[in-house]
């Protein structure tokens, strides 16, 4: 596997809160656990393979050199920090507690919280990783937090704990996503989920991803206000699937984006019980089909012509979503756009790919014949983040099981999240960094590119602008990237560092993607990262997961909706003498509208 010593793992783990887990410090086999919400210490780690990979490995690249000398280490300008403006709502969001407390405690404790975020007809929906909720653009709470395994699966939860001796497992799930439709006015959810052996919480081969569609503009935590669909996406030659090697697979990491005709789903396809990487997966179905109760897909299968790029296998190809129906490139019979990065080796590079699915309104017949195409473009250089570090601060987990302060995974250079507005493609990712001082931290290289199509539908793309964020003896990690219809946009992130309990942060950009300010802290944490996924007494790898994804999103009206993981220091351990009744991890949300 690629970075086989820094793969990435969700772990799941279905813990007790009592005072006994202070001291664990071996880990049990599922098929030995036991426990209930109020005590116990029933501990699941995420193991879905023989090579022991979870959801959000990072692909493997080819064998291609590098293409940028080691010695080229991205050197910005360092970025002043300061207060945040522009900020006309706020508020902490989905929490730890949320999660493990959600369906009466019959959930499992969960890092990261990848983030899933929403906005439309005055409504937010936020997910992660594994809870939703759903409140009005004032911030006050509708419904939720609901746990999202029973959303999907009619009420089954991701652990029974009624019987404390035996308990039962349900499907897990994992890696959310939501998108609002400007033009319909229908939310979308999205998750993938693997099943389960209910005895022993081992995986049972079948894979799905889940989309709900909402049958009207106003959102509810009632799955019956939704249709619900599963995609078969295990593609063993079962159930009408294609039968790609090594599997059944699943669907890691599903990233979502729309044009006018078509919704998109695309996947990084793993074995489940063996090594390996089969690519990305492209899934076209048609949106109107989708809204009106069915379900029609066109799968993009990795051998089609133009998804194999010249150095390996794609991986995350990131679809496209726009702020207003008006933005949509309906040329060439519906177009939609893709981003990914280019970085195979685990170093550097100075380029990405830009991708064009067109002829979208035909996934609305009975034959699509969709074409896709793609660019590789010349970039800024970018490369493999390090982990980030953290403020030092109290960390009564770690020294409940005598660790150290972990650092925080700012896991792999993928592309993240990618918006098409003013007809440009705008998209950003981790990558390493060195600073003023000399010393390399985790930061993010954002890009906007301008594509066009010719007329044999081949797509091309120039850069129309790129730059980097970067904070002195600092990380910032894990961008996405909100514009307004005016073009102007928000890019949203976690900082932390020397300086920094792990915080949620923003830039702003104008119109041609030009900084016009420096690091704003729109929410600064309160204490240090204190989870689990950092300590290998718990089942970590000794690094603490964080949110994979941030989400930064317009409501149509000229504000950005933005959401990024912090730590909030208002449950969890602090306010709990010596940790007792405390929970596995301390992680939180923030959630704020912005006009850039």
């Amino acid at each position: 596997m690629r970075h086989s010593t820094r793969r990435r793992r969700l772990l799941a783990l279905a813990v007790g809160l009592a005072a006994p887990l202070i001291g664990l410090a071996v880990v049990q086999p599922a098929a030995q656990a036991s426990g209930t919400p109020g005590g116990g210490n029933e501990i699941r780690p995420y193991r879905p393979g023989a090579d022991d990979n979870g959801p959000d490995i990072p692909a493997p690249k080819s064998n291609a050199p590098s293409r940028v000398p080691a010695s080229h280490v991205p050197t910005p300008r360092d970025l002043p920090v300061t207060g945040a403006s522009g900020v006309t709502e706020q508020w902490s969001g989905l929490t730890m507690k949320d999660q493990r407390t959600a369906n009466g405690g019959n959930s499992f404790s969960l890092e990261p919280p990848d983030q899933g975020l929403c906005v439309g007809n005055g409504y937010v929906i936020e997910a992660v990783n594994n809870v939703f909720s759903i409140s009005t653009t004032s911030g006050a709470l509708v419904s939720g937090p609901l746990s999202m395994a029973p959303f999907w699966n009619n009420g089954t939860p991701e652990i029974d704990r009624s019987n404390p001796q035996s308990p039962v497992y349900g499907p897990f799930v994992s890696d959310p996503k939501c998108y609002y439709d400007p033009a319909t006015g229908r939310f979308f959810m999205t998750e993938l989920q693997l099943g389960t052996n209910p005895t022993t919480g081992d995986f049972d081969g079948t894979s799905f991803e889940n989309i709900a569609v909402s049958k009207s503009s106003t959102p509810s935590t009632d799955s019956s206000d939704w249709y619900l669909y599963q995609l078969d996406v295990a593609n063993d030659g079962t159930n009408g699937t294609p039968n790609h090697q090594g599997c059944p697979c699943l669907g890691d990491q599903p990233l979502i984006g729309a044009d006018k005709y078509g919704f998109y789903l695309t996947t990084n396809e793993f074995p489940i019980f063996a090594p390996g990487f089969n690519g990305a997966q492209i899934y076209a179905f048609d949106k109107a089909a989708l809204e009106s109760g069915t379900m029609t897909v066109q799968r993009i299968e990795t051998d089609a012509p133009g998804l194999p790029l010249a150095e390996g296998t794609a991986y995350s190809v990131q679809p496209a979503t726009s702020p207003t129906a008006g933005e949509w490139d309906t040329a060439n019979n519906g177009t939609e756009y893709f981003m990914s990065a280019l970085e195979f080796t685990g170093k550097l590079d100075n380029r990405i790919a830009v991708w064009a699915l067109t002829n979208t309104a035909s996934l609305a017949s009975g034959s699509p014949d969709v074409t896709l195409s793609h660019a590789v473009v010349g970039s800024e250089v970018y490369g493999f983040p390090p982990d980030a570090t953290q403020m030092k601060g109290a960390v009564p987990l770690a020294d409940a099981v005598n660790a150290k302060e972990n650092l925080i995974a700012s896991n792999d250079d993928r592309m993240n999240q990618v918006v098409y507005a003013d007809g440009k493609l705008w998209g950003g990712l981790n990558s390493v960094v060195k600073n003023r001082n000399g010393n390399t931290n985790a930061g993010i290289a954002y890009f906007v590119a301008a594509p066009s199509i010719d007329a044999t539908g081949t797509v091309s793309a120039t850069m129309a602008n790129q730059g980097y964020v970067a904070v002195n003896r600092n990380n910032v990690i894990f961008p996405a990237i909100g514009v307004n219809p005016d073009g102007s946009a928000v890019l949203v992130f976690s900082l932390t560092g020397r300086n920094y309990f792990p915080s949620a942060a923003m830039v702003h950009l104008d119109s041609t993607g030009a900084l016009t300010s420096g690091v704003q802290v729109l929410a600064e944490g309160q204490a240090a990262d204190d989870g689990f996924s950092g300590y290998t007494a718990y089942g970590g790898a000794g690094v603490g997961r964080w949110g994979d994804y941030s989400a930064a999103v317009s409501d149509g009206s000229g504000n950005v909706w933005v959401a990024t993981e912090y730590i909030p220091g208002t449950f969890g351990w602090s306010g709990y003498s010596s940790g007792n009744n405390g929970f596995l991890a301390n992680w939180g949300t923030y959630v704020a509208q912005v006009t850039p």
